[in-house]
């Protein structure tokens, strides 16, 4: 089991998925990979004033979010399972993010959408875990609490994707429960898997609101990746700090929470051996729908099943 090590650079970003991209890393399963990424717009400010600028590696006309990778996993094959464990992210010193300046879904509802952008600028403290921002003569302090906007195998469709929409695969779920800790479950759709990372987001609430997080560069990201070659999932799962996760994906949010929902009684038959029925009736007690997020394009739902919420005690156990 080997550690490898990626910088950030204009020869391991991408903006865009296809299982036709050329991997800049193959791992074995077991492997552990530690990587930096840099700012949602494609570069890195320096406390000195300066700042670098990239480039997408696959030269799309219109790059989207930077993605280190891919990173190809020995012996991937369509599916299979990829279980990528999140052991660290440090997020850097410095994030943005906006308000209004569209008419975003977002901004119409909020009935901002003829109003300029606003943007704040926040500097980030990754030992304390707080961001604060200044409007006007007050300053602003919230906690940080980082992960990774886009976490995506390669879809196994060719041609050219969009970063922007998640998907079967997984892709820019921006689920704010993905922290420090947690292990994300991915669906292999292509021949060695060609594993994605990248949109560092600092802070965010459930939905999204404004169309950003707090997005930020991060100093350093480390995952551990293992194979499954007999397990098949059809969405990303999740076992997070605060529970697992089923993810629903749709441009109608009722469609994304149904799909979340059903993922959520598959998991919960295969972890309790119930019947659907039974699970849905148990589920109902402890599991919480939440909003993942409602500005990529396809909105986000994610079904959470806290850990130890649910006491399984045997017949003979009961009636003692």
């Amino acid at each position: 089991m080997a550690t490898h090590h990626i910088e950030a650079s204009d020869k391991v970003l991408h903006g865009s998925f296809s299982p036709e991209h050329k991997p800049v890393l193959t791992i074995s399963t077991g492997d552990s990979v530690t990587l930096n990424t840099i700012g949602l717009e494609w570069g890195l400010k320096h406390k000195d004033g300066s700042s670098t600028s990239y480039r997408s590696s696959t030269k799309e006309k219109k790059p989207g979010h930077p993605l280190i990778g891919p990173i190809k996993v020995k012996g991937a094959k369509p599916g299979m399972m990829l279980a990528v464990r999140i052991n660290k992210i440090v997020p850097g010193w410095y994030g943005w993010n906006a308000g209004g300046g569209s008419d975003a879904w977002q901004n119409k509802q909020a009935e901002i959408s003829s109003e300029d952008k606003t943007i704040l600028n926040w500097e980030l403290d990754a030992e304390r875990m707080t961001g604060k921002t200044i409007i006007g003569t007050r300053e602003f302090q919230v906690p940080l609490s980082p992960f990774m906007g886009v976490l995506a195998n390669a879809p196994s469709e060719k041609g050219i994707h969009s970063t922007i929409p998640p998907r079967y695969c997984g892709g820019n779920i921006d689920c704010k429960e993905l922290v420090e800790g947690s292990t994300v479950y991915l669906p292999v759709a292509a021949d060695g898997a060609l594993f994605s990372v990248g949109d560092g987001h600092a802070a965010q609430g459930d939905g999204e609101i404004s169309g950003t997080a707090i997005e930020c560069p991060m100093d350093e990201v480390s995952l551990t990746f293992t194979l499954f070659e007999n397990q098949t999932i059809s969405l990303p799962r999740a076992d997070t700090p605060s529970g697992w996760l089923t993810f629903g994906f749709h441009e109608d949010l009722d469609q994304a929470a149904g799909i979340a929902l059903k993922e959520m009684i598959d998991l919960m038959q295969e972890r309790f051996q119930v019947s659907r029925e039974e699970a849905i009736a148990l589920g109902s007690t402890v599991v919480d729908l939440r909003i993942t997020q409602v500005v990529n394009q396809v909105k986000g739902v994610h079904a959470v099943l806290p850990h130890g919420v649910l006491e399984v005690k045997t017949s003979d156990d009961a009636i003692r």
